[in-house]
């Protein structure tokens, strides 16, 4: 806008640029990703969790803290979703809303994933033995190994191709500092190392070509954008996760 001043001459105001939020709320996200995934691994692999929850004998530990860490898991994500946005004219926008939508249909289908998986690998491995042709314990292994799978799948990458297309409807322009790239490698390498524990050295379905997938989404936006912090996060995160899982595999 232009304003004339007393000498008449035009003085130029500009627009104040839209304010980014702090990287700091980003790293402690991603930090707290880093420590889940950790607690997900220990979790998952040691046998300390494998007693019951209750006398009545509902659920191992084992079940019901994935459960839990599978609910803060989601937080954390929302949490970096939201922490992503800034004022802008994309902001509330249709493409904005959109986002929100799928990601809260992502979600309710990994909600569902965890509430179903759990429960039925619990039951599956207590009171089905191996090779059990009975009508029951068919319908339980299929929840188990299969139809919680699907929906975590799904669930899964539609909430983390949201957050990474929310950085790109939310672009950071300001450039990535020694601190930020140190602590960005940092978290990936831990989110890198989970994928390789988790997926690296047990039979596993379509979980690795899921890692695979998001992996392939990430990196064809990076070549895009090569600054953006989140980007370069799940790149490095997943790529080395597949890589590492895969060669586990095949060793």
């Amino acid at each position: 806008m232009n304003v004339v001043t007393a000498s008449g001459h035009p003085r130029t105001h500009l627009a104040p640029a839209h304010r980014r939020p702090a990287r700091r709320g980003m790293h402690v996200l991603l930090s707290a990703q880093s420590v889940i995934i950790i607690l997900v691994s220990v979790n998952r692999l040691s046998d300390a969790t494998t007693g019951f929850v209750a006398s009545n004998e509902f659920l191992r530990w084992v079940d019901l803290n994935n459960l839990i860490l599978g609910g803060a898991s989601l937080l954390v994500l929302y949490l970096l979703m939201r922490q992503l946005e800034y004022d802008s004219p994309r902001r509330d926008g249709t493409g904005h809303r959109w986002l929100g939508f799928v990601f809260q249909l992502g979600a309710y289908l990994y909600s569902a994933s965890y509430g179903l998986h759990e429960v039925t690998n619990y039951l599956n491995n207590r009171f089905c033995a191996a090779g059990d042709t009975g009508r029951q314990c068919e319908i339980i292994a299929f929840n188990d190994d299969e139809f919680s799978h699907y929906l975590f799948f799904v669930g899964f990458m539609v909430i983390n191709v949201v957050v990474i297309l929310t950085q790109i409807v939310f672009l950071d322009d300001r450039r990535p500092s020694g601190v930020d790239n140190a602590l960005l490698v940092l978290n990936a390498l831990f989110i890198a190392a989970g994928i390789v524990a988790n997926l690296g050295f047990e039979k596993i379905g379509l979980d690795l070509w899921v890692v695979a997938a998001v992996a392939a989404f990430t990196v064809v936006l990076l070549v895009r954008r090569p600054s953006q912090p989140i980007l370069r996060y799940y790149g490095i995160a997943y790529v080395l996760g597949f890589v590492g899982a895969l060669v586990a595999q095949l060793a």
